[in-house]
């Protein structure tokens, strides 16, 4: 027997004891009525007035964007139904219709309106924790970026206009679903060409999802430069709140040189921020600030004692890690973390001290107003101050992070908002730093899925994740370490998009051959057909600089069905969970160890898989899935489709662009010299996503 067949029948076998009965879509006993808007066929009612317009709940009355409203008026008949105590609520009508955290959200979502955006890319410096950062790019002249509002089921139309004098852009929206919108993903080389200097470009997509992201360049290093912000879709949570936190949470790594240099040089002074904000003095030895540093990030939560009635509030919290390399732990001194969402995905809430936030992942986070008294220290502090802490996860990284000690103490929460003291609170004890995904078996989604066996089989769904030529040639690794992948010999593959030539220009190939470099795994199956990957850190070789690599599919939610650390991936010992598993668009991929994931083929187009560090993003750590390409192509055919017109005008003009070396950096006569004499400044020196 072949391994191909062995690997088979040892999946037919373990999958045979999954049910494969119908589920209900809404999580219960199927009383609620299914909604009468989906996402493919929304008909209005016609009768009665308007639907509603009214402030997201917990809306701050001032505050950053406190004027932004939900406006449902082309649902007349429809009333908003969230109240404090009834979060998981969102809009509901005389006739028990509802949408809510049970709605099905892949398959319908109310009618919102349309809401422009305009994002100016330019360059800058920043002065974030007291030292420079002179190769700075940002949109909107802020870091970081605008925060971008919607509700559940507006259109998001997004003017990018790419300002910057060296460089290109495409801007991702990131966990966007994307369902017949791939070419709006924003990844240059897969879905459209560069946006050139001078030039801009419209993105435009639905919002068939709620919760929590944010939106960053995906032009190879270039979001480490400041080119993120926070992005929130307005809607129901699994959790009661009374109020949110002003702005969403965005936890980063931050470095005093480009990324384009600290790919080769690694990070320069390398600090940690929240929400822009840190402190060179607090964080590094022997580092003086420069410039002034600001008071760290603040967060203001009322007093029990001036509720009248006589119970705490509860606040949301908004958590994304935007890092270039660091995986962090978050935690708030004397309060407790209740964890209501992850990625976009709603779960049964549950609650920890802490939460472990891989690059790329978001957590939704609800905290009663309310200290609690930490064992290790019992007595709680009464000035009403409490440090906000954001350790490093101890995840193995290429290069060594020192800090000083307290350099987590990155934000503080007050209940007076006069002070201006810094708190005397205590971490709470026992909180593990280790480079561990939130513990597998807490996240129950609120809507399940029951997951059908693979389409793909065998080796087909394995994808090997190596950090050294000694990985074995039958886990077929998708990339190496190093900028130069040719000295790693040919079978490693790491990915190298092509800027000018991007792959949704050729869903018409029908030649079933690909540039090796572009990584492309096919995907032919039906709508309603499930694809595994099993994904193997190091195939249980033991590599010493074998890290966790937080992994990132785009175009989809995919639900995790095991993860396991530190143990070899064994086709014949596995156990996966059907019956509505974990699932999120960012899962970590244990050191040593292996996680199988598997997704529905209903979204046709070419999209990226890759791990969110941003050096391994670089040196190729990623491969394209060309879902169901035939389908895509009769949606966008090369000869008549605007959607092709659109991204071969965008490539043009790219291409016009690069054509012209004085053009690139760093710009004039100098640029075409160094370029032709030096091949480590080519233009291109990385895998380019």
């Amino acid at each position: 027997m072949t391994l191909t067949e062995r690997l088979w029948n040892t999946f037919t076998q373990i999958l045979s004891i999954a049910s494969l009965n119908s589920f209900n879509p809404y999580g219960d006993s199927g009383s609620r009525q299914i909604p009468l808007f989906s996402t493919n066929h929304q008909d209005v009612i016609t009768h009665g007035e308007k639907g509603p317009r009214f402030r997201p709940p917990g809306h701050a009355i001032d505050g950053p964007g406190s004027d932004f409203e939900c406006d449902y008026q082309a649902m007349p008949g429809w009333r908003s139904c969230s109240t404090p105590e009834s979060r998981d609520c969102w809009l509901t009508d005389d006739k028990g219709n509802f949408f809510n955290t049970s709605t099905n959200y892949e398959d319908f979502a109310p009618i919102g309106i349309v809401r422009d955006y305009t994002l100016n890319l330019t360059d800058t410096t920043i002065n974030a924790d007291g030292l420079i950062m002179a190769d700075a790019k940002v949109f909107n002249g802020q870091y970081p970026g605008t925060w971008i509002q919607a509700c559940w089921g507006d259109t998001l139309r997004i003017t990018v206009i790419n300002n910057l004098k060296h460089n290109g852009t495409s801007i991702h929206w990131h966990g966007i679903r994307q369902n017949g919108t791939a070419h709006m993903d924003g990844v240059n080389g897969v879905t459209q060409c560069p946006i050139a200097p001078g030039d801009s470009f419209v993105y435009e997509w639905k919002a068939v999802q709620y919760g929590s992201t944010w939106y960053h360049s995906h032009y190879s290093m270039q979001y480490a430069d400041g080119l993120v912000g926070p992005l929130t879709l307005h809607g129901p949570s699994s959790g009661n709140y009374d109020e949110a936190a002003d702005l969403p949470l965005l936890v980063t790594d931050w470095a005093h040189n480009s990324g384009f240099e600290a790919v080769y040089t690694g990070m320069e002074n390398e600090t940690i921020l929240l929400n822009g904000r840190g402190n060179v003095t607090r964080q590094l030895e022997n580092v003086t600030a420069t410039e002034e540093i600001s008071p760290p990030y603040n967060l203001h939560f009322e007093k029990l004692e001036d509720q009248p009635n006589g119970k705490p509030k509860r606040y949301l919290l908004r958590l994304i890690n935007t890092s270039f390399l660091t995986t962090f732990v978050f935690s708030i001194d004397n309060h407790i973390l209740t964890v209501v969402s992850s990625d976009f995905v709603p779960v049964v809430p549950y609650s920890n001290t802490s939460v472990l936030v891989g690059i790329g992942q978001r957590y939704n986070l609800i905290v009663e107003a309310n200290p609690v008294s930490n064992p290790a220290n019992p007595a709680i502090p009464e000035d009403g101050n409490f440090w906000i802490r954001t350790y490093v996860a101890e995840c193995l990284r290429r290069e060594p992070l020192t800090h000083l000690p307290g350099y987590e103490r990155n934000g503080i929460l007050r209940y007076n908002q006069s002070s201006t003291s810094e708190p005397s609170s205590h971490p709470w004890e026992g909180i593990s730093k280790a480079c561990s995904d939130e513990t597998y078996s807490s996240l129950v989604p609120v809507l399940p899925w029951d997951v059908g066996r693979p389409a793909n089989s065998g080796e087909e769904y394995r994808v090997g994740v190596n950090g050294s030529v000694t990985g074995t040639p039958e886990f077929g690794p998708v990339a190496a370490w190093g900028i130069v992948p040719e000295r790693f010999g040919a079978r490693f593959t790491p990915l190298r998009i092509d800027f000018n030539d991007p792959t949704i220009l050729h869903l018409n190939n029908t030649s079933n051959s690909w540039p090796a470099r572009w990584v492309i795994t096919p995907e032919n199956f039906g709508d309603d057909d499930w694809v595994y990957l099993a994904l193997i850190g190091d195939g249980g070789q033991g590599l010493a600089n074998a890290g966790a690599h937080p992994i990132h599919l785009h175009g989809h939610d995919f639900a995790i069905l095991e993860q396991v650390e530190n143990a070899k991936y064994v086709p014949g010992n596995l156990n996966l969970k059907f019956d509505n598993p974990p699932r999120r668009d960012v899962v970590l991929l244990p050191a040593r160890g292996y996680v199988v994931i598997a997704f529905k083929t209903d979204n046709p187009g070419p999209w990226l898989m890759h791990c969110h560090i941003a050096t391994h993003a670089a040196e190729g750590l990623a491969l394209q899935i060309m879902e169901r390409q035939k389908d895509a192509n009769a949606t966008w055919p090369f000869e008549t489709s605007p959607v092709i017109d659109l991204v071969q005008e965008t490539c043009r003009k790219w291409n016009e662009w690069h054509g012209v070396c004085e053009n690139w950096w760093p710009g004039g006569e100098a640029a075409c010299a160094r370029n032709q004499s030096d091949p480590v400044y080519a233009f291109q020196d990385d895998s380019g996503i």
